[in-house]
């Protein structure tokens, strides 16, 4: 009798014991979305603070407050092994000093104006010749070079931080008050989202970049990278690399990347008059996009390392440069010299002068208006599906 009651309740015990597992808490998560820390302090005594952003992949990506600066981006590659694809610096100390903005935000006008000046509404706007007879990413005193109001993004679904930053009238003699915010974004799939936001109370003219560098493969160099561009056109540019004003067919040229092409199959062609003017790639590439948001403007594969890099924007153009004009006198990362042609930028953005140019669209930002771009950096490699 013992016996037959002991089976009769054994289906009892055993139902029990399947709920007891079905609600037992799961362990606590040991993934901390985004951290900050003390990185330093600029000259002026001013705190230098790091973030990092992490995913439940493992993804990192580092990022200061000083200039808004992409530090690191550390993604795995075909093996899973992880490495750090971005250009840059160990410590604060490298970006405070002359570099050519290593993962630094740029504005309030990205890439060049030519003669550096502009005209609205009838009123000339003479702002700093810093390349050339040009101006470049914004003066002698960019955005890069700024301390940013850093915050962590806590209700976001993914981990987030937002900067702002206020541009006041007449800084570097561009007209209005400019209030911009960006938010970076490490999502779920390894994409690094930089969203850009800005308003003024002056008619104005704005175009928000990022110039981080990238290397898929760790190397010296890049040339072994291999480049889709979804663009049918570029913009020629003069000595100084300012905009003719043509768009151009890339089709027979240097700058046909509309199939995949390595870096290196092309960037040295001697008898291309605009390859001879940038060293190499540093042009403006127009975007064949069809209708408004986010676009795939570029692929990038490292057949060595087999990450792959997949860069989409809501901008109109992209700046594709190859690190002409590094030379090995700046000393980066484990005190690594970084020779020409070590990392390569993709810069997404309206095209260079497009405020003496008006056949290009328009980077004009007036008073009730709101100026809104992002930009995605997808990381994956050639074993995903």
């Amino acid at each position: 009798m013992r016996l037959r009651a002991v089976l009769a309740f054994l289906p009892m015990l055993l139902m029990l014991s399947c709920a007891s597992k079905e609600t037992a808490p799961a362990p606590a998560s040991t993934h901390t979305p985004v951290t900050k820390q003390d990185f330093g302090k600029t000259p002026a005594g001013e705190a230098i603070d790091l973030y990092t952003l992490t995913n439940a992949k493992g993804m990192k990506v580092k990022i200061m407050n000083y200039g808004g600066t992409i530090v690191s981006i550390e993604v795995p590659d075909r093996d899973g092994k992880m490495a750090d694809v971005a250009l840059g610096f160990d410590t604060a100390d490298g970006y405070l000093g002359e570099h050519p903005n290593f993962g630094t935000l740029i504005g309030r006008y990205g890439n060049r104006i030519g003669k550096a000046q502009f005209t609205l509404d009838g009123k000339t706007y003479k702002l700093a010749v810093n390349n050339g007879e040009n101006h470049l990413h914004g003066g002698k005193v960019g955005y890069g070079r700024k301390i940013w109001a850093t915050s962590i993004v806590s209700n976001a679904a993914d981990p987030t931080i937002e900067l702002k930053y206020t541009s006041a009238d007449g800084e570097e003699n561009y007209p209005g008050k400019l209030d911009v915010t960006v938010q970076y974004i490490l999502t779920a799939d390894n994409a690094l989202e930089i969203h850009y936001t800005a308003t003024t109370d002056k008619k104005t003219v704005v175009n928000l970049t990022n110039h981080a560098y990238f290397n898929l493969s760790g190397e010296d160099t890049i040339l072994d990278h291999e480049v889709t561009l979804n663009a049918s056109k570029y913009t020629p540019v003069d000595k100084g690399l300012i905009p003719t004003g043509e768009l151009a067919d890339v089709k027979g040229t240097p700058f046909d990347f509309t199939q995949p092409t390595k870096i290196g199959a092309r960037i040295d062609d001697t008898k291309n008059q605009q390859i001879e003017y940038g060293l190499g790639y540093d042009h403006n590439w127009v975007l064949d996009r069809k209708e408004p948001g986010m676009f795939l403007a570029a692929t990038v594969k490292s057949a060595k390392s087999g990450r792959i890099m997949e860069v989409r924007t809501m901008e109109p153009g992209l700046q594709f440069y190859t690190g002409n004009f590094l030379n090995g006198s700046v000393k980066g990362k484990g005190g690594k010299a970084y020779p020409k042609r070590a990392g390569f930028c993709m810069e997404t953005q309206h095209y260079p002068d497009s405020p003496n140019k008006p056949q290009f669209p328009s980077t004009v930002l007036e008073p009730g208006q709101t100026y809104h771009t992002a930009t995605s950096y997808r990381f994956l490699t050639d074993k995903q599906p």
